[in-house]
């Protein structure tokens, strides 16, 4: 086949058109996250969450302003404020109006899979720990702690209260009840050398573990001692033990979703992995 030669008119075409190409920016285009069928606001939502998730980005490090993400991923501000604000409910960044945005501080994060000792957890991390005792009583069941403690209603039972503070933070509301049939001796503990539940779990060989998790808010007695603002939102947690199909404890714990998270990370056949 006899292939014709361009005219100098498409000639001059083509030279110009490859002239522009080969001085147009590439920084926004090398930048922009592959897209595929993602949106462009979970793109630059998923690029700034792996820089933090690998540490890349840590804890109090800055963000590129909202200017600088638009001009990196050659997208409109809009999408750059919505992929930053979803990153703010996340928890995983911080934004201070006039400031700039920041990679928020990781909440401590409770194993829902297990009891954990609490005080462990924090001095772990190298904070400091501390447990103050409000309440510590013998009370009558009533008739929701009588069906979890399987006692008749009336009957006498342990009642504890107690805050646990992370470098002076108050992180967790625990109120529990106790069944003094299992455990006889509770009201007895000097709870300023050990914290309830860390007693009970030297103490009582529990075989089962009920957890349930629910987003509320705190009433305005439990703000004050969580020193909390009473219109953001918690997460409790409702825990019941037993050991040898006897009730052993049900408990309440209250976290400020902004202090603290609750998870578990388990394989797909469903056992629980080491973290």
């Amino acid at each position: 086949m006899t292939r014709l030669a361009p005219s100098p008119a498409q000639l001059a075409t083509h030279m110009a058109t490859d002239t522009a190409t080969a001085h147009r920016p590439h920084k926004a285009r090398a930048a922009r996250p592959a897209s595929g069928d993602v949106a462009l606001f979970q793109q630059v939502k998923d690029h700034i969450a792996r820089q933090i998730q690998d540490g890349t980005l840590r804890a109090g490090d800055r963000l590129p302003s909202e200017h600088e993400l638009v001009a990196q991923f050659g997208i409109s501000r809009m999408t750059v404020n919505r992929a930053l604000r979803e990153l703010v409910t996340q928890g995983r960044i911080v934004r201070v109006a006039g400031v700039g945005s920041f990679v928020a501080e990781q909440k401590p994060q409770a194993n829902l899979l297990q009891i954990v000792n609490l005080a462990s957890e924090i001095r772990q991390r190298g904070h400091d720990y501390a447990c103050e005792m409000l309440v510590v009583e013998r009370v009558a069941a009533t008739l929701e702690v009588a069906a979890a403690l399987n006692v008749r209603t009336g009957e006498s039972v342990f009642h504890s209260v107690c805050v646990h503070l992370e470098d002076g933070v108050p992180i967790q509301l625990e109120d529990r009840f106790v069944n003094p049939q299992v455990v006889p001796d509770f009201a007895q503990q000097d709870f300023t050398q050990q914290q309830p539940s860390e007693f009970l779990v030297r103490t009582v060989p529990f075989d089962e573990i009920e957890h349930v998790v629910d987003a509320v808010l705190p009433t305005p007695e439990q703000a004050q001692r969580l020193q909390m603002d009473a219109a953001e939102p918690c997460l409790l947690l409702t825990r019941r033990t037993w050991t040898q199909g006897v009730p052993v404890t049900l408990v309440r714990c209250l976290h400020p979703a902004s202090r603290y998270r609750l998870g578990s990370r388990y394989s797909a056949s469903g056992n629980p992995m080491s973290t």
